[in-house]
C-alpha cells in the first residue's frame, strides 16, 4: 500500500482518469525511435543505443513525475539532504564527472530522491534520475552501504544500460511490449495491471530488462566509485546478505533482483573481492563506514505502511490525513497508491477506482469525464452523497478486446476537493455489480472516529544495547508494524536472532 503524502500534495497526485501505466512514456518512445550509435561514458567506445543521450535525459524527466506519483516522495528534508550529499560525493568519483568524459555527459544534472515506499528497492532512470525507498534505507547499516547502493545506480546511468537494452529490443520485443502496454490503457486487458500497475513501474520494468552483465558491471563500478569516494567498499556485501535473507523469508524474488540478475549470494562474494582489489589500487584513501552519521539521519524513519495515508480495516477504507472513509467490497483486493485507491473483484471481473478529480465542482468534473473519446453517456444527473453535492454518470465504453463495458461514476465535493469513483465491469455483469458499486460510492463520508483519526505509523528508534544478550531479547516485545516480526527486525539490523549483542551497540528497533 504505497502511501499518499499530505492532503495538499495528494490532490495533485491522484489522476482524474484511470491509471495509465508508468512505463507507457518510456516504451512509446522506445518503440517509435530508431537504433543509433553513441558514446559510452564509461568505456569511451561507440556502440548501438536505443536513444540518443538527449532523449535519455528527456525520458528521465518525463518519467520522473510519474515515478513520484507512483510512489510519493518521503517527506523528510533532512534525510533527503543527507542522501543527496552522500550520492553526490559518489557521483563526483564516477565516469560522469571525469575530465576526459565528454562535456555533454559531465554537465548532465543528477536528481536523487527518497521515495515513500516500504518496499526494499533502488533504481535509476535514463538521464540521471536515481531513487531509493525508505524501506531500503531502513535496511542499510551505515553510510558506506548507502554509497555502494547509489554508486551502483549511478553506474547504470553512466553505462547507459537502459539505452543498450532498448537497442536490443527496439525492433522486436520493444515494439510488442509497447503495443501490449498501450492496449492496457483504455479499460481493456488485465485489470490488475491496468488499474494498479501490478506488472511493475517504469523503473522496475526498466531495471528488470538489465542483463546479468549489466548488473555485474554496475556492481564493479559501484565499488570503484564508493572506494574512490573514501568508503569501505566491502560493506556492500552485508546489504546483499540482507537481500538474500529477505528473499528467502518471502520465498520470492525482490523487485530489482529477479531471475535475470545475479543471485544476491553470488554478489556478496564478488563485492568483497572487488573492494579488496580497488582498495589496493587506490592506497591511502580513507575507509569510512560512518555508521553514527547514518543512524542519526535514519532515526524516526517510518517503518512499514503509513496508516496516516490510508488503510483498510473491517471492509472500510480510512484516510486519517484527509478525514474521509468509505466501505470496500468484501473479498475484493484493495490497494492504496499515491494517485488512487483501487478495489479489484475476485477473478478481476470488476473494479472500482477512487481518486481526486481536477474539476472545481462535481458537475465540471463529470463534464470533463464525459468528454473522453470512446465514452457513450447513458445517464447523468446531479445528486448528493451523505449531504455532499455530487454528480452521477453511467456510461458505456469498448474494451480493447471488443467487449462492451459499463462505467458507473460518482463525483463528490468534500471540503475544497472533488473526489471521483469509477466502477467498471462488462455490460453483461453490470446488474451483478451495480449494488456493490453504489454501496461503495454512496458510502463516502467524513471520518470522525478519534481512534482512526489519531492512528500513527511505527517509526524507527536507535538506542544502545543496555546489556550483553542475544538480539532476540531486544526484539521481543517491540511494537511491530503490521506484517513485521522479530526476524524482520533482525534483518533490519543485519543480525541473526541468536547473535550476541555487546553492551552499547546501537540497535534499530520499532518504536
Amino acid at each position: 500500500m504505497p502511501p499518499v503524502l499530505h492532503p495538499h500534495r495528494a490532490a495533485r497526485r491522484w489522476s482524474r482518469h484511470l491509471l495509465i501505466p508508468v512505463l507507457l512514456t518510456l516504451m512509446a518512445a522506445a518503440s517509435s525511435g530508431c537504433v543509433s550509435t553513441g558514446v559510452n561514458p564509461v568505456s569511451g567506445n561507440t556502440r548501438a543505443y536505443g536513444y540518443s543521450w538527449e532523449q535519455e535525459v528527456q525520458l528521465g524527466q518525463e518519467a520522473d513525475n510519474q515515478i513520484q506519483n507512483q510512489y510519493g516522495v518521503y517527506d523528510d528534508e533532512e534525510l533527503q539532504a543527507y542522501v543527496d550529499e552522500v550520492a553526490r560525493k559518489v557521483l563526483a568519483e564516477s565516469h560522469m564527472r571525469r575530465p576526459d568524459t565528454q562535456e555533454r555527459f559531465r554537465e548532465t544534472e543528477f536528481t536523487f530522491r527518497v521515495l515513500d515506499s516500504p518496499v526494499v528497492n533502488a533504481f535509476a532512470l535514463p538521464g540521471g534520475y536515481v531513487y531509493v525507498t525508505r524501506g531500503l534505507l531502513a535496511h542499510l547499516n551505515n553510510e558506506a552501504q548507502l554509497a555502494m547502493v547509489m554508486g551502483h545506480e549511478i553506474a547504470h546511468v553512466a553505462a547507459r544500460h537502459a539505452s543498450q537494452q532498448a537497442a536490443r529490443q527496439q525492433l522486436t520485443q520493444g515494439l510488442l511490449m509497447g503495443g501490449a502496454i498501450a492496449g492496457q490503457v483504455a479499460f481493456g486487458g488485465n485489470v490488475a495491471e491496468n488499474v494498479m500497475g501490478l506488472g511493475g513501474t517504469a523503473a522496475q520494468l526498466l531495471s528488470l530488462s538489465y542483463s546479468r552483465d549489466n548488473e555485474r558491471e554496475s556492481d564493479r563500478l559501484g565499488v570503484e566509485y564508493a572506494v574512490k569516494a573514501g568508503y569501505e567498499g566491502a560493506e556492500g556485501a552485508a546489504f546483499f546478505t540482507s537481500l538474500k535473507r529477505i528473499q528467502q523469508k518471502s520465498n520470492q524474488s525482490l523487485p530489482t533482483w529477479q531471475s535475470s540478475h545475479p543471485d544476491p549470494g553470488e554478489r556478496e562474494d564478488t563485492i568483497v573481492e572487488l573492494a579488496r582489489e580497488w582498495q589496493q589500487r587506490v592506497p591511502g584513501t580513507a575507509r569510512s563506514r560512518n555508521q553514527e552519521a547514518y543512524y542519526g539521519a535514519l532515526e524516526t524513519i517510518v517503518l512499514g505502511d503509513n496508516p496516516r495515508q490510508g488503510f483498510t480495516e473491517n471492509n472500510t477504507f480510512y484516510h486519517p490525513d484527509l478525514e474521509f472513509q468509505f466501505p470496500t467490497p468484501a473479498g475484493w483486493q484493495v490497494q492504496n497508491q499515491p494517485r488512487q485507491v483501487a478495489m479489484i473483484a475476485p477473478e478481476q471481473a470488476a473494479y472500482v477506482v477512487f481518486g481526486f478529480s481536477d474539476g472545481d465542482t462535481p458537475e465540471a468534473a463529470a463534464r470533463d469525464f464525459m468528454g473522453q473519446e470512446g465514452l457513450t453517456v447513458e445517464e447523468q444527473r446531479a445528486t448528493s452523497v451523505n449531504g455532499r453535492t455530487a454528480y452521477r454518470v453511467l456510461a458505456q465504453a469498448q474494451s480493447q478486446q471488443g467487449q462492451t463495458l459499463r462505467v458507473l461514476s460518482y463525483f463528490i465535493a468534500d471540503q475544497d476537493r472533488v473526489y471521483q469513483f469509477q466502477g467498471v465491469t462488462t455490460s453483461g455483469r453490470y446488474g451483478e455489480y451495480r449494488s456493490v458499486f453504489e454501496r461503495t460510492m454512496t458510502g463516502f463520508a467524513r471520518l470522525t472516529d478519534p481512534e482512526k483519526l489519531n492512528v500513527q505509523p511505527r517509526r524507527l528508534t536507535i538506542r544502545p544495547a543496555d546489556r550483553r544478550a542475544a538480539f532476540r531479547t531486544f526484539a521481543e516485545g517491540a511494537a511491530m508494524p503490521d506484517g513485521m516480526n522479530e526476524t524482520d527486525v533482525a534483518i533490519l539490523n543485519q543480525l541473526e536472532l541468536d547473535t550476541m549483542v555487546d553492551t552499547g551497540r546501537p540497535l534499530k528497533l520499532p518504536e
